[in-house]
């Protein structure tokens, strides 16, 4: 079960998550001693889930083999088409798919 793990993922994964709870944080703060946000910080608020979002999925496409990131452009084409459920069901389905039949 260990080698499942990977030490650097939870690493990514835990400062991807004190990053989050940092950014909301700050813009709570930031929000409620300005009375009206400057475009510049709205859109830098606004670009910070996205920012975390490519933290986690960046690795895994870069440590992961061939049928990873096979299954990772076919979530990136079901995404521009469909919403989030149905693309995590095409990404995931597309992996099981790559591994089962073994062409990567």
């Amino acid at each position: 079960m260990t080698d499942m793990i990977d030490p650097r993922m939870m690493m990514i994964i835990a400062a991807a998550a004190i990053a989050t709870y940092l950014t909301r944080c700050g813009g709570y703060l930031v929000i409620s001693r300005i009375r009206t946000l400057p475009p510049r910080a709205e859109a830098a608020l606004n670009a910070v889930p996205a920012a975390v979002l490519t933290t986690l999925v960046a690795p895994t496409f870069y440590f992961g083999g061939m049928d990873v990131k096979i299954a990772m452009a076919i979530g990136l084409a079901a995404g521009l088409r469909f919403s989030l459920i149905p693309m995590m069901a095409v990404a995931a389905g597309s992996a099981i798919l790559i591994r089962h039949l073994g062409l990567f």
